[in-house]
């Protein structure tokens, strides 16, 4: 089914005009390849700060998996983990879950093995695997600094599952799960891909959208007001609610049409590029205020 993008841009409301909070997608766009902050995005953090603008996080990954970037970031409000479904205080509290009924949990299970996709299980803050060996096991350990859990079956953790994670290098093979799974498990899950090579599994209502709107609730921001970053499929929903929606430049063609705004790759700083041309000029004005008085102008 094709997608009329030029729809999807009409669409579109207008972009806010005022933002004070910026909630960011963290793999793909606030980090690059290497999965490290650079210094202009750790400089671009400290000018939102500074601006006014608070900065949360949402990510597919573990809540502890995205324990590294907090302090380098000095972020000191909460997060959303497994793709929105779970949102977690400073200090790692779980605050809310949504979770898959353990008859989803088993019937996606059931279809990633069937094709071969190797499955993973996100409970609280355990993340299960049943093959240590699988093909990017050892890789998402590097990147998130977790150790996983081995178990032998995963038949007995169905209940309290927040995401199912299937991992290929098989990319249009994953790409076909997401449309079937979705289908499969329409009234329970949203089914979308992370990455290339990661499909998410989650609370039907868990998503970066629902995310965005809880993380803003608590911080006592109105949805108008608030930016949201991101490059896959999985940021689309945080893209729709946001009051100005950007997309990354290696953001697909479909992302990027529910974005008021594209900037530059992950690559190529475009975290920062963003905030500075897009976030910062529409900073609260009473922060501005509060700057000229200080410096005595």
């Amino acid at each position: 089914m094709s997608v009329d993008l030029n729809a999807i841009r009409a669409g579109l409301r207008p972009a806010a005009d005022t933002i004070r909070l910026v909630v960011s997608d963290i793999d793909g766009t606030l980090i690059g390849p290497d999965k490290q902050l650079t210094p202009e995005t750790l400089a671009a953090a400290r000018e939102l700060r500074a601006a006014g603008i608070a900065l949360c996080l949402v990510s597919s990954r573990s809540a502890d998996g995205m324990n590294m970037y907090l302090g380098p970031l000095e972020i000191d409000t909460p997060r959303g983990a497994l793709n929105g479904g779970m949102i977690v205080a400073p200090d790692g509290t779980i605050l809310s879950s949504l979770t898959l009924s353990a008859s989803a949990s088993a019937a996606a299970c059931d279809m990633l093995d069937v094709h071969h996709v190797d499955a993973w299980l996100f409970r609280g803050h355990e993340w299960l695997v049943r093959n240590p060996a699988g093909p990017y096991v050892e890789r998402e350990h590097r990147a998130v600094r977790v150790e996983p859990t081995i178990v032998d079956d995963f038949k007995p953790f169905y209940e309290g599952v927040g995401k199912i994670m299937g991992s290929s290098s098989d990319y249009p093979l994953l790409e076909r799960m997401e449309i079937e799974i979705g289908a499969m498990l329409a009234d329970e899950a949203s089914v979308h891909r992370s990455s290339n090579y990661y499909l998410d599994i989650t609370h039907r209502d868990a998503n970066k959208g629902y995310a965005a709107k809880a993380l803003a609730g608590r911080l006592g921001i109105d949805m108008r007001e608030v930016a949201c970053i991101g490059d896959m499929t999985n940021d689309i929903p945080m893209l729709k609610v946001a009051g100005l929606g950007i997309a990354m430049g290696n953001a697909t063609e479909r992302v990027q049409a529910y974005a008021h705004e594209v900037t530059a790759a992950n690559d190529h700083d475009g975290w920062a590029l963003a905030m500075r041309r897009y976030v910062l000029p529409r900073a609260p004005r009473e922060a501005a205020t509060k700057e000229v008085q200080g410096a005595g102008i």
